[in-house]
């Protein structure tokens, strides 16, 4: 069987590893910067999932700043009227469109009141 040299693609792996840990503290070996790296790739990709979470929450909690009464029954007025809005876009119409907020509202007080 023939010997099969593989110093270019290991040699690349490598590279792209120290690479990426370029600037990371005492990170001057493969082994040291691999483990530092996979290590910053979890945290990032679990920080990706938590970002989503915290906005989330923050705009329930501008919503339910700027409400009259409980965000919960809000939403709920919302969803048996079907009006269907996310949070986000719930907040940006309440910072950027008062009145057509304050309409939403007003259309969330009446119930069973159909949007066609």
């Amino acid at each position: 069987m023939v010997r099969i040299k593989r110093g270019n693609v290991a040699r690349k792996r490598r590279q792209k590893i120290l690479k990426a840990a370029k600037g990371f503290y005492a990170c001057t070996t493969f082994r040291a910067a691999n483990e530092r790296v996979m290590k910053s790739w979890k945290a990032s990709y679990r920080g990706r999932k938590l970002r989503k979470r915290d906005f989330r929450r923050l705009w329930i909690t501008r919503l339910n700043a700027i409400l009259p009464y409980k965000y919960s029954k809000f939403v709920h007025q919302l969803k048996q009227n079907q009006i269907a809005l996310n949070r986000k876009m719930l907040y940006q119409l309440s910072c950027l469109d008062q009145k057509g907020f304050e309409q939403l509202y007003g259309l969330s007080l009446t119930r069973n009141h159909l949007i066609c």
